[in-house]
């Protein structure tokens, strides 16, 4: 006779969930859908986010537009720094979850992987900085002062690559929020196991719910009702194929959102530039007399 504590343990499957407004819902609608490896195998069932689960990232992310533009640019690059630092924690379970995504070694995922937490220490030391790089004094003819600063946009969807699931998400997401926008992500609609394992990192940061919120599913499904949304203010399109995309330009028209086209990345580990943070962002310009000093009319 066997013995029965000789018998093999069941592993406990990991319940993949999205993350809106800070919590861990599953989709409003019940579905689920099936995702695979490179070879087929199955990885786990993601929620199949429908347009009501769309409809209240929306609501989350303006939720906390406020709070997170009006904080300070230093404390921004301190909650980013900190997300890195959960990555760093975590990083066994992104390599695994990045290797069995793409179909890489371990070896080439850790790469990913490390290069990933690299980009957000990247974009954490950029919040207090770019404001000098885009604004600054203006020199105009007359006894005035004329100083330009960038301000966030807003609400921004964000279509994530398709095939780099985690470094391409990480290189579309950290720029919007860097800047003082809040984000509502469409993860690869083929990996999206790393951008929902994401959301659990964020959660357990000090980021503040609702400032990125993860959905998975049909990208075209989800996305067309977001890029036609009136209070969605920007969408990245760069998951987004050429069709779906020109569709996705139409619906944004509607309310004028700010566009930004699918743009081709040969290599994500590259060094990013500032484009993505600063296509989110409005100038606001102030006027303000400078006043005269004295009897002599100098003016300061």
């Amino acid at each position: 006779m066997s013995d029965k504590s000789e018998q093999q343990r069941l592993s406990v499957f990991k319940t993949y969930k999205l993350y809106v407004g800070g919590k861990f819902p599953r989709s409003e609608s019940g579905r689920v859908y099936e995702v695979t490896d490179s070879k087929g195998k199955w990885l786990a069932n993601a929620p199949l986010s429908s347009r009501k689960d769309a409809r209240d990232a929306v609501v989350a992310a303006r939720k906390a537009f406020g709070a997170w533009s009006g904080a300070t640019a230093y404390n921004r690059g301190q909650v980013l720094y900190r997300v890195a630092e959960m990555l760093e924690g975590r990083k066994s379970q992104f390599v695994h979850e990045v290797a069995d995504a793409e179909g890489l070694s371990k070896s080439k995922a850790n790469e990913l992987v490390e290069a990933t937490i690299d980009r957000w220490v990247w974009y954490a030391g950029w919040t207090d900085k770019i404001a000098q790089v885009v604004g600054g004094g203006n020199p105009v003819a007359g006894p005035y002062f004329n100083l330009s600063s960038p301000e966030p946009t807003g609400v921004v969807t964000v279509v994530a690559p398709q095939e780099s699931s985690f470094l391409g998400l990480v290189s579309v997401i950290a720029p919007v929020i860097a800047t003082g926008n809040t984000a509502v992500v469409i993860a690869s609609e083929r990996l999206p196991l790393p951008a929902l394992s994401l959301g659990e990192v964020l959660a357990t940061s000090d980021l503040p719910g609702g400032v990125v919120n993860v959905l998975s599913g049909r990208t075209a499904e989800i996305a067309a009702p977001l890029a036609s949304h009136q209070d969605v203010n920007a969408i990245d399109l760069a998951g987004a194929d050429d069709v779906l995309a020109k569709e996705l330009e139409i619906a944004a028209a509607e309310n004028l959102k700010r566009v930004l086209r699918p743009q081709p990345v040969d290599d994500w580990r590259a060094t990013p530039g500032i484009e993505r943070m600063t296509a989110f962002l409005e100038t606001k310009t102030v006027w303000h007399p400078t006043g005269s000093l004295g009897a002599s009319g100098s003016s300061y």
